[in-house]
C-alpha cells in the first residue's frame, strides 16, 4: 500500500481532487443526486468568470448524458476480458472512460485509440502505473482485468482511494487475500461488482429461481462442469520485450524470469499456480457461482470437501488439467464439480420431483413444463439485472448491492479454492462456513495463505 493512498472515503477523494486542483465545488457522483442544471451553471460561473456556451447534449439533451452526471471510470488490465469489459462500459452514456492502465505498451496504445474513437476527441490519458490512476480525484470508479495475482491488491487500494469497483474473476490467490478485500470495500463502503456475469444472464437467474422455490421438488445434488487447464512443455526464458513493464507484471507474484508463454491472456498465464489458481477458478468460478446461488448460500457455504486431481508433471503450466470433486452443504446437498470430460458443460440441479440444467445460451428442464412456470409475487425473487455492466453504474447511482456483491464473490472463489487444497492434500476436509476456515486441520489452514514478494503488501 503506498502512504499517499491510505486516506479512504469521501474526505480522502475530496482532499486529493482539491491537491489536484479539482474545486471543491465541482460535482462528484456521490453528491450530484441533489444537482440541478441551475446549480451546476452557477458552480461553473464561480470557477470560469467569463463569457461561455455550453451545448445542449453538453446539459443532456438529445439523449446524451450531461456530464455533470456521468460517472467517470478508469479501466485497469487491458488484455482480452479488459478490453472486453471497457467496450461494454463505452457503451453506456451514464459513464465516461476517462483513463486506461496497462504494463503492456501496445495494449495501452490500443485501448486509448479505441476511447478516443468512440468519443470523438483524445482526452483519454494512458498510465502504466495503477497508483497513478486511484491518485486521480476526478475518478469515481474503476474496471480492474489485471493478471490474478493483482486483483486483491489493486481493488483493495481503489477501495481506500474511495474508488467503486468492477473486478473481472476470479477474485484472490489465497482465502485470506479475499477476507481483506471484502473487509476494505465493506470498511470504505464501496459498489463491488464482480465479473460473474451469469448473474445478469435470464436463463441462469430463472433456473436458480425454480430451485429456490422447489419447483423440482426437494433439491438433493447439484453437478457442475467447466473447462480445465492444461499443459505445455518446458519453455525458455527470453528477453523482455521493450514493451512490457515485467517486474511490474509480476507485481506481488513470486519473481520468474520472462517467457513467451505467459503474456498472453488468461489462456496462457492462467495455467500458471504462481498468477493463478488454474480454471478451477477461471472457468470454474462461472458455474460454482449458479450453484452457490442456486442453494442460496451467498452468505455461507459447503461443509465438507473431497476428490482428486491430475496436475502436469512437467512444464511451464501447473495448474489442475482433471478433477473430480465433492462437496457437500449442512442440508445433505451434494455438488460434484468435475472437468467438462466428465459432463456435460454447465449447471444440472437434480430434485425429487425433477431437473434443470442451464449453459450459456441453453435452459433445459424436466418435466419440459418447468420452463413454461411463472414465479408468483409471493415467491422467491432473485435480483433482476440484464446488463452486468449496466448494473453495475446503476449501483454506483444508487449505492445499492450489486447482484454480483463482494460477498457471494468472496464465497465463490472460496469454494474453488477449497476443492483445490483438498485435491493437492489428497483427503477430505471439513470446512466451517460461519468461520471460514477448517476444522482441526493445521496443515489445511496454512494453505489458505499465500506469501507476496517484496515489496507489495496491503
Amino acid at each position: 500500500m503506498r502512504p499517499d493512498l491510505d486516506e479512504g472515503g469521501e474526505l480522502g477523494r475530496r482532499k486529493r481532487g482539491t491537491e489536484a486542483g479539482i474545486p471543491e465545488g465541482l460535482v462528484t457522483v456521490k453528491n450530484r443526486e441533489n444537482v440541478t442544471r441551475r446549480t451546476f451553471l452557477q458552480g461553473a460561473a464561480g470557477v470560469c468568470a467569463f463569457p461561455y456556451v455550453i451545448s445542449a447534449s453538453a446539459l443532456g439533451g438529445e439523449g446524451a448524458e450531461a456530464p455533470s452526471n456521468r460517472i467517470t471510470m478508469a479501466c485497469i488490465g487491458l488484455g482480452g476480458r479488459g478490453k472486453e469489459n471497457m467496450r461494454s462500459f463505452l457503451g453506456h452514456r451514464s459513464c465516461r472512460v476517462v483513463a486506461v492502465c496497462d504494463v503492456n505498451a501496445n495494449r495501452l496504445e490500443e485501448a486509448r485509440k479505441i476511447v478516443n474513437e468512440q468519443y470523438g476527441d483524445t482526452g483519454c490519458t494512458t498510465y502504466r502505473d495503477y497508483r497513478e490512476v486511484l491518485a486521480r480525484g476526478d475518478i469515481d470508479a474503476v474496471s480492474i482485468a489485471s493478471p490474478d495475482q493483482w486483483h486483491v491488491l489493486q481493488s483493495t487500494e481503489a477501495a481506500r482511494a474511495g474508488k467503486d469497483i468492477f473486478l473481472e474473476k476470479p477474485l484472490g490467490l489465497s482465502i485470506k487475500d479475499d477476507f481483506s478485500l471484502r473487509e476494505a470495500v465493506r470498511g470504505y463502503d464501496r459498489v463491488f461488482q464482480f465479473g460473474t456475469q451469469q448473474r445478469s444472464d435470464r436463463n441462469f437467474g430463472f433456473a436458480c429461481e425454480l430451485v429456490q422455490n422447489g419447483r423440482i421438488g426437494k433439491l438433493q445434488r447439484i453437478i457442475v462442469s467447466v473447462p480445465a487447464s492444461r499443459s505445455v512443455g518446458l519453455v525458455r526464458p527470453s528477453s523482455v520485450p521493450s514493451w512490457l513493464d515485467w517486474d511490474m507484471w509480476v507485481g506481488p507474484a513470486r519473481w520468474m524470469p520472462f517467457t513467451t508463454g505467459v503474456i498472453g491472456n488468461c489462456g496462457e498465464w492462467g495455467h500458471i499456480s504462481n498468477f493463478s489458481l488454474g480454471w478451477i477458478t477461471t472457468w470454474g468460478i462461472h458455474h460454482v457461482d449458479i450453484a452457490q446461488w442456486g442453494t442460496d448460500s451467498d452468505n455461507s457455504g459447503p461443509v465438507e470437501v473431497e476428490g482428486t486431481g491430475e496436475f502436469p508433471g512437467e512444464g511451464l503450466y501447473d495448474c489442475a488439467t482433471a478433477w473430480n470433486m465433492t462437496w457437500k452443504y449442512a442440508n445433505g446437498v451434494v455438488v460434484k464439480f468435475v472437468d467438462k470430460s466428465k459432463h456435460r458443460q454447465g449447471v444440472l440441479f437434480e430434485g425429487t420431483d425433477g431437473w434443470v440444467f442451464v449453459e450459456r445460451g441453453v435452459i433445459e428442464a424436466e418435466p419440459k413444463s418447468l420452463l413454461q412456470e411463472r414465479i408468483g409475487p409471493e415467491e422467491r425473487h432473485l435480483t433482476v439485472s440484464t446488463d452486468h455492466w449496466g448494473g453495475f453504474l446503476d449501483c454506483v447511482r444508487t449505492r445499492k448491492t450489486p447482484v454480483s456483491s463482494i460477498e457471494s464473490a468472496v464465497r465463490t472463489d472460496t469454494v474453488c479454492h477449497i476443492c483445490d487444497i483438498a485435491m493437492r492434500l489428497g483427503r477430505k476436509l471439513r470446512w466451517n462456513p460461519a468461520v471460514e476456515q477448517f476444522v482441526n486441520d493445521a496443515e489445511a489452514n496454512r494453505m489458505l495463505t499465500r506469501s507476496w514478494r517484496s515489496p507489495w503488501h496491503l
